[in-house]
């Protein structure tokens, strides 16, 4: 499994802080033969608590400007007389997804960090019986630090604490730790998994998972163990911790049996020190100071006053009002209660309400259609189901091959991994574009002439879609708004894509331009209901929930685009890359409309923009692809800056 490894370098250590740094590298590239999908680093100069960590290879990271500016001022110049302390992590996912930062390691808790080498297989058993816990991650590593936590709080000592974390979990643990309080590098293990060198005439202790890698640090570093042979590389027994002093490099050595007398004692500060994780982080963005869009949505400017031009334009708008819809529908509304409409219901919030207005309020008598793509989510069919049971509405489906469709997505969804390119993506959803289709279709089927969209509301205009193809869409009322000029740059875009990435001519190219069809050519004479009925958001939601007992996402606070399985796939991926994501446009365009307040709408935007793993674990299985593999390329791309 994972490689743990470190090393503490005292007050007469004298080799300088580039020689420590080569050791650090030695000691990955020696561990990263466990595991090659994440790797990290911790670093204690008695001041703070630093950690940095990256989704890739040691071997990459390695490399990284990032990880060279992390170690600048960390590791103690020559003869500085501090000491240094330093834990190394190369990792082999047994579970939590590398995908996502907070699962790889050193793990972070309240006062500890850590890493961990082994599976603790009891981990779900232990946060439900200690519920107070507050679980972040889900690796299991993080259930020992923080079972860790609340047993020093409640007896201030290292080596009870860590008895009693051991008495408690299944599995195998091997640990190597920094604590905010205790000046020392603590290690333990119960099943025999670590092995340390003490070579203190230079002034360093070193520790790894194999005693193979310290016997090559010997051969290979005669600068720094010149007294060392392989004989002095001491394994940690089963059962058995020490506590490295950064002092003197003693190693006091305690058994984890709690039968047995403690015999090593931690020596603790009276103040903490602080923790920081310095794993690359994106740069504060700007952002307009009417609307919260950032400096990196595409064609955006500012004025002097910093608010960006899409608030310029002015707030999207009805540019119909309820007077005018009863004007065109009192003439087709049925007086037998035949159907007068086709309303499109794709099992997200504002297709369900809209139904409702269409039957409750205008007095119409609907057929709803449903256009399942292959990316309908459960609770999308089920509120479906809800919406037509409780309106006594007939609901047509039309599915596509499900399986040709996920197809489709999936040789799409690895070619972009490829040579990823953020204008790309919509290619991930051209099998739902179809909708538009079928509804004329269904309406010629059924000989109901008018069509209802109750989707795609004035609020939800992105733009920054077709922005990333470097084509500008000016539309401010409309969901889709090119002339001409912009369909062919949008086209030439596309074609220059497929020349430099040959993987996106697959099987699903004939599917791809039947969806740039069905948007951009073959355009219908729909109503959209949304141009002349108010929405809403508290509205909609408390009639959805009150009246219908209509179902949101469990891992989302968000109603919006749960119907939708590619939404929190897609969405990751440009906030990751850009910054931003489909809720801060939405938002923006809310507060342009004076419905909500800017702070609210960065509040809500911090929650929405959470990754949703669940969702997208389940995307990924659907549509088969390795999540893992696509997040670890994801976090990798270069943050548009």
């Amino acid at each position: 499994m994972c490689g743990i490894f470190g090393f503490v370098a005292s007050k007469d250590y004298s080799a300088g802080s580039e020689r420590l740094g080569k050791l650090a590298a030695e000691l990955f590239l020696f561990s990263e033969s466990r595991g090659s999908e994440a790797a990290g680093i911790a670093i204690s100069d008695g001041l703070e608590l630093s950690m940095f960590r990256r989704a890739q290879p040691a071997s990459r990271m390695l490399g990284t400007d990032e990880y060279q500016d992390f170690l600048k001022g960390r590791l103690p110049p020559t003869a500085s007389g501090a000491s240094t302390l330093v834990i190394g992590h190369s990792r082999l996912v047994t579970n939590g997804s590398q995908g996502m930062e907070a699962n790889n390691q050193p793990v972070v808790s309240d006062h500890c960090v850590g890493v961990h080498n082994g599976i603790i297989v009891n981990d779900e058993a232990l946060w439900k019986r200690h519920a107070d816990l507050h679980r972040q991650t889900q690796v299991d590593t993080e259930v020992f630090y923080r079972l860790f936590d609340k047993n020093f709080s409640r007896c201030g000592d290292v080596v009870t604490a860590l008895r009693d974390v051991y008495e408690a979990i299944e599995g195998e643990a091997n640990i190597a730790f920094l604590h905010d309080r205790a000046s020392a590098l603590v290690l333990a293990t119960n099943v025999g998994s670590l092995y340390w060198l003490r070579a203190t005439r230079s002034g360093l202790f070193v520790f790894a998972s194999e005693r193979h890698f310290l016997t090559r640090l010997i051969a290979q570093s005669r600068d720094l163990f010149q007294e060392s042979t392989a004989e002095d590389v001491t394994q940690l027994k089963v059962g058995e911790g020490v506590c490295v002093s950064p002092h003197d490099l003693s190693v006091p050595v305690f058994r984890l049996d709690k039968s047995q007398p403690a015999a090593a004692a931690v020596e603790l500060s009276s103040s903490a020190r602080a923790i920081f994780d310095r794993s690359p982080k994106r740069k504060v963005l700007r952002r307009c100071t009417r609307c919260i869009l950032p400096h990196t949505f595409p064609f955006i400017d500012f004025d002097a006053d910093g608010v960006c031009n899409y608030c310029r334009e002015g707030a999207p708008v009805r540019t119909d009002d309820r007077q005018t819809l009863e004007a065109r529908i009192s003439a087709i509304r049925s007086k037998d209660g035949s159907p007068d409409c086709i309303v499109a219901l794709s099992g997200g919030r504002d297709s369900c309400y809209g139904l409702h207005v269409v039957k409750k309020e205008l007095g119409l008598n609907p057929i709803a259609y449903t256009y399942d793509w292959a990316m309908v989510t459960d609770e999308a069919r089920r509120n479906c189901a809800r919406m037509c049971g409780a309106l006594g509405v007939e609901h047509i489906i039309r599915s596509a091959d499900i399986l040709s469709k996920r197809r489709n997505i999936r040789l799409n969804i690895e070619a972009w991994l490829q040579r990823p390119e953020l204008g790309m993506i919509p290619l991930f959803m051209a099998g739902d574009k179809q909708f538009f289709h079928y509804a004329t279709q269904v309406s010629k089927q059924t000989g109901v002439p008018l069509v209802i969209f109750c989707g795609g509301n004035n609020l939800e205009i992105t733009r920054f879609k077709t922005g990333f193809c470097g084509v500008q869409d000016k539309s401010v009322n409309t969901m889709v708004g090119l002339d001409l000029a912009g369909k062919a740059k949008l086209l030439a875009y596309y074609a220059k894509n497929y020349v430099l990435n040959p993987n996106y001519i697959n099987r699903s190219v004939a599917d791809t331009l039947f969806a740039f069809y069905s948007t951009y050519i073959n355009r219908q004479d729909f109503l959209y209901l949304y141009k002349y009925v108010e929405w809403n958001e508290a509205v909609i939601a408390e009639t959805l929930t009150r009246s219908y007992g209509w179902e949101s996402a469990g891992d989302s606070s968000s109603t919006w685009r749960i119907g939708d399985g590619t939404a929190a796939f897609y969405n990751y991926i440009y906030h990751t890359v850009a910054g931003f994501s489909e809720h801060d446009t939405f938002r923006s365009n809310q507060i342009r409309a004076g419905l909500i307040e800017r702070d609210e709408a960065l509040r809500l935007v911090e929650q929405e923009n959470r990754p949703r793993y669940l969702a997208m674990k389940e995307y990924a299985s659907l549509v088969g692809f390795s999540l893992d593999e696509a997040l670890t390329v994801i976090n990798n791309i270069p943050r548009i800056e």
